[in-house]
């Protein structure tokens, strides 16, 4: 990779923000096709029920009305979700695009309505009759997979949909050497993505050209294009899938949904562009959620703080159904249990559960954030246990340099790292000594101050095809067209990462251009190579690593050329200010657009050379990365309100090289942001009946932004082995290292009052509740219990009913 001169590493504004500002650019609501008809769906009101009958003569006689359908008129039409990821003796949950026989959980689709307007169709469905005869649903996991428990499926004795189990290392052994065993059990409630634009869909069919063009707010387009063409049984390539700006996502469009196959069926039957726009509500109740899982962990350790072994059982709630990854997504969290500490026995059992809830999946971070929340939260528990400073205990068990790449227990590698000093940084950065000094004089004074940290790891760069569902490499088409532009297009699907600047920048740095002259081409199935898309973090480290190959192909090919008419070595050829010159003799120069068209009249060209200026990768990384970092932040708890307010916060974290710091700012940023929501407000909550009852933004708080504190950033550089550009990816760091130490910070706040662990979120009803049962923090010190050798710590976590 080039060194950093003009632009790599350069905070260069991002270019697509003037276009987002200005409001000029187009989101699939935009999209406006003559003669277009609208679709409105109805869902259930149950959680789970039969259907009896469904009644729709009075939906379609209603004027306006252009088709009704039900999931009987298209059983057989169009095939069942699809689910990419497969566990050994996994349970079936196929899900139809309408429901046929049962509704499994409160909006499922039952029918729908196109119409000629978009409020007309809304109208129609309420005139739709059905009969549903109500069922026993089941919300708890732990309920749901209970002896007598009522099933879901009738072809299924139980509720498990699977097993999954890793061993490495000896546990047992481990166990029985150790001076002591903390246990706690530790929740990751359920989250709704919330992307500031819903999702949607407009399809649109030419029976001529035989050709179906989908516009979705997707963060995969080609792999939806090949699920869209199977579900419809159509000819791939005569399914085009255009994806404009992508309002968040979050995971929670890295998905195939029943509506993107209904809407291209609808448009195919009936010859008419149609258009889908979810609403908020159908948001909540029927896009996937995330986390949801209930961790039991033990870890076993010395009197010196020394971790030996660590167990944990996991079970993870997956819904009614699954989506396209969602029962891969428990399974990083087991991969991750390590975290970013050498512990030589670890031990994971995971069950996932099958209740009558919309199905979990990938949400920022997706199994990772669990991971490092419960390993964070776990090393808390071991430094009080032995009256350490929490530093103190993490600095013991991180891996030494020499021991990278690192192989865990759980069977992944870490590729590099530099553990000790990202912590380092972070504590100066947040002058942590001084800020337990403060802490010490605050509760003196009565005020309840905490301070927390976390040292992380995740697993990013999804990556090598082995280990993933549908393919890990990516693609990128480089052309530099007669005039000397540079097209740029990639298989990722860019939807707020900054790629379409960073992406620019690397064009630049390597062919010695303006970012401007690069132009960033993605989502459009008809002009993009298939690639796989943007998510876990691997935009830049995998589909950069595209990029950056197919750049270098051409800036060969040009040095070769340029030597040619210039006579010159072209290993000693430079690219700079539009100009391919000489090292040696910077006179002897060609301007680079002279080259380019020497390239294209393919009058002067060398022998063998072919013309034109094209080159395509297909990047296959050979492993995952690691991105890692350090978190440190201040609260401080309203002792008369339970209101827990963040003072402070600093992140320091390492994705290897950085092409753009002002974009990485950004991503740690907004995970901060998403994290905090986590920790202190977000919790999408059912009840008995499976209702949601957080099925709107009045009742599913999510951040603002004086919520926050300045968030301080800095970062330490450790490249990656396993890309040439030696990048890791940072797009979910913030939500990976925030939330355990937020989380820690607000048990050390409440450590005077006897508290070891309280489950997230902290609302300020559940924090003061805590503080009453012991109004003096000096009472709760004299009267603590001590923990037992292998029993639960006092206040330890219960799964409320």
């Amino acid at each position: 990779m080039p060194a950093a001169t003009r632009y790599l590493g350069k905070p260069i504004k991002r270019k697509e923000d003037p276009r987002l500002i200005q409001g000029l650019a187009h989101y699939v609501d935009d999209i406006v096709l003559p003669g277009m008809l609208h679709v409105a769906i109805l869902r259930s009101p149950y959680a789970h029920a039969k259907i009896r009958s469904v009644d729709v003569s009075k939906a379609r006689s209603a004027p306006g009305v252009v088709q009704v359908l039900t999931g009987a008129d298209v059983r057989g039409s169009i095939g069942v979700v699809p689910c990419a990821a497969q566990i050994p003796d996994m349970k079936s949950a196929p899900r139809p695009v309408l429901a046929n026989d049962r509704v499994r959980f409160v909006g499922e689709g039952v029918a729908l309505v196109v119409a000629t307007d978009p409020y007309v169709a809304r109208d129609a469905i309420d005139l739709i009759e059905v009969d549903y005869e109500p069922l026993t649903p089941v919300v708890d996991p732990e309920k749901a997979i209970e002896k007598g428990s009522p099933v879901l499926y009738d072809d299924h004795k139980d509720n498990v949909a699977y097993r999954w189990q890793l061993e490495g290392g000896d546990v047992a052994a481990a166990f029985k050497k150790a001076d002591k065993v903390v246990k706690q059990r530790l929740l990751n409630q359920r989250m709704i993505p919330t992307p500031m634009e819903t999702r949607g869909v407009v399809a649109d069919y030419k029976p001529g050209e035989r050709q179906l063009t989908v516009w979705s707010s997707t963060q995969i387009p080609h792999l939806l294009r090949t699920q869209i063409a199977a579900m419809l049984d159509m000819p791939e390539h005569s399914v085009r899938v255009i994806t404009p700006e992508v309002g968040g996502g979050f995971g929670s469009k890295l998905n195939v949904y029943a509506e993107e196959a209904l809407a291209g069926y609808l448009a195919v039957r009936l010859g008419k562009p149609v258009k889908w726009i979810e609403t908020r509500r159908e948001n909540f109740q029927n896009t996937i959620h995330g986390r949801d899982q209930i961790n039991d962990v033990e870890v076993a350790f010395k009197r010196d703080g020394t971790i030996l072994g660590l167990r944990l059982h996991v079970i993870a709630d997956l819904g009614a159904y699954y989506q396209l990854l969602t029962p891969l997504i428990p399974t990083l969290t087991g991969l991750m249990a390590s975290g970013c500490y050498k512990i030589p026995a670890i031990r994971v059992e995971i069950v996932g559960v099958l209740t009558n809830k919309m199905s979990t999946d990938a949400f920022r971070g997706a199994g990772r954030p669990e991971a490092t929340y419960l390993v964070e939260r776990t090393m808390d528990l071991v430094a009080a246990e032995l009256k350490k400073d929490p530093v103190e205990v993490r600095l013991k068990n991180f891996p030494k340099l020499q021991d990278f790449p690192y192989a865990t227990p759980t069977g992944v590698i870490y590729d590099s790292a530099n553990y000790p000093r990202s912590l380092d940084l972070a504590l100066k950065l947040s002058g942590y000594k001084k800020l337990r000094q403060e802490q010490a004089k605050a509760r003196k004074q009565g005020r309840c101050v905490g301070i927390g940290l976390s040292t992380y790891v995740e697993i990013c760069a999804m990556g090598p095809s082995s280990a993933m569902p549908a393919g890990g490499w990516e693609s990128a088409t480089v052309r530099i067209e007669p005039s000397g532009m540079v097209n740029v297009m990639t298989g990722a699907s860019p939807h707020g990462q900054g790629q379409e600047t960073s992406f620019a920048q690397l064009g630049a740095e390597i062919l010695g251009l303006e970012p401007a002259d690069v132009n960033i081409i993605h989502g459009d199935t008809a002009i993009v190579p298939y690639g796989i898309g943007t998510f876990g973090s691997r935009g830049t480290a995998v589909g950069g690593t595209a990029v950056y190959k197919s750049l270098m192909k051409l800036r060969e090919k040009l040095a070769v050329l340029a030597g040619f008419l210039m006579g010159e070595d072209p290993a000693k050829l430079v690219f700079e200010d539009m100009k391919i010159f000489s090292k040696t003799q910077p006179k002897k120069s060609l301007p680079f657009g002279e080259v380019v068209a020497a390239a294209y009249t393919a009058k002067t060209l060398p022998p063998n050379m072919e013309p034109g200026l094209d080159a395509t990768t297909f990047f296959e990384p050979t492993n995952f990365t690691f991105p890692f970092g350090a978190h440190v932040c201040v609260v401080e708890i309203d002792t008369e309100t339970g209101d827990v307010k963040l003072t402070k916060y600093v992140a320091v974290d390492d994705c290897g090289n950085v092409l753009n710091p002002l974009l990485v700012d950004g991503q740690v940023h907004g995970g901060v942001v998403q994290s905090f929501g986590q920790a202190m407000l977000e919790e999408a909550v059912y009840d008995e009946q499976g209702q949601l009852i957080t099925g709107e933004l009045m009742d599913y708080a999510i951040p603002r932004a004086a919520d926050m504190p300045w968030i301080e950033t800095d970062r330490t550089v450790t490249p990656s082995p396993v890309n040439p550009m030696g990048v890791k990816g940072v797009g979910e760091a913030g939500t990976i290292g925030a939330t355990p130490a937020l989380a820690n910070a607000v048990a050390d706040a409440l450590s005077p009052y006897g508290v070891r662990h309280v489950d997230m979120p902290f609302k300020r009803e559940k924090i003061w509740k805590l503080m009453q049962k012991v109004k003096s923090p000096s009472a709760a010190r004299a009267d603590r219990p001590q923990a037992a050798r292998t029993g639960r710590h006092q206040n330890g976590s219960r799964r409320p009913k």
